[in-house]
């Protein structure tokens, strides 16, 4: 007898055997639904922010939880939590000197469990550290945001040292995942807890996104112009997108792996 196939596994089927420009078109298709259905469901936009930033919290306890209960870091990209260190670090700072709010209180909180992290994969857990794996060399994506930092930055009246910090961690957080997504790439094997983590790293960029270009649309365009003129504006909706695309293959096979019932998830070649 023929088995019946969940409606989920023969979406999912019928997807991967689709050409990459398909597969494309569907991405921004199935992002646009989104974004309208968030439109009409959260009317401050702004909430969207902070969501991001919640989600990117709960991920980080993910990862505590991980190293707590099974005393391992296997799996897990020093790098990219280091990263992670220094752009919250750097927005931190700017949101001292430039606009104290809750987002300031968020950033504050991550950026001590992501310390956290730090310390105990260098220190506790280093035996189980995959170095090996996470072999991303992380000045190919620090230096190029700092050059590009310096050259394109708000044009706003804040000291120009602290429009250049502003800059830099924007830029940085978009790229600040791919050495964890190299370990994966390496591995091909993601076990729970560290899937749970990237996903919920998608998740948040594509709030944080929502959130962006929603308050343009909503706004009008006057967003932007509030944001400085040049291409400063269009870099920070361009860096929010990019951070969304980079996680997007990644979600997919997640949430195919949980609605297939696959505890540990394995990535196909290309993904990540």
């Amino acid at each position: 007898m023929r088995t019946t196939r969940r409606p989920i596994q023969v979406v999912s089927t019928w997807v991967r055997r689709q050409p990459p420009k398909v597969k494309a078109f569907l991405a921004v298709i199935t992002g646009m639904a989104a974004l309208v259905l968030l439109r009409a469901i959260v009317h401050d936009h702004d909430n969207l922010f902070v969501a991001a930033e919640a989600v990117h919290s709960i991920g980080i306890s993910v990862l505590i939880y991980k190293l707590m209960k099974e005393k391992t870091c296997a799996g897990i990209s020093l790098k990219s939590q280091e990263l992670t260190a220094m752009f919250l670090a750097v927005r931190l700072y700017c949101s001292f000197v430039m606009e104290y709010d809750i987002h300031t209180l968020l950033d504050l909180a991550t950026l001590a469990t992501t310390l956290w992290v730090i310390y105990m994969i260098r220190f506790k857990l280093k035996s189980s550290y995959m170095e090996d794996k996470d072999n991303f060399l992380i000045y190919y994506v620090v230096i190029p945001c700092a050059a590009l930092a310096l050259l394109i930055h708000p044009s706003t009246s804040h000291l120009f040292v602290n429009r250049v910090f502003w800059a830099f961690c924007v830029y940085l957080e978009a790229v600040s995942v791919l050495p964890q997504l190299r370990v994966m790439q390496n591995t091909k094997i993601v076990e729970p807890f560290t899937a749970h983590y990237v996903f919920a790293l998608g998740v948040a960029r594509f709030l944080s996104c929502a959130h962006w270009v929603l308050q343009v649309l909503d706004s009008q365009g006057h967003l932007l112009v509030a944001l400085g003129h040049g291409l400063w504006p269009s870099m920070v909706l361009i860096s929010e997108i990019v951070q969304t695309f980079i996680l997007a293959d990644f979600c997919y096979y997640y949430v195919k792996s949980v609605f297939g019932g696959q505890l540990v998830m394995r990535l196909p070649s290309g993904v990540v």
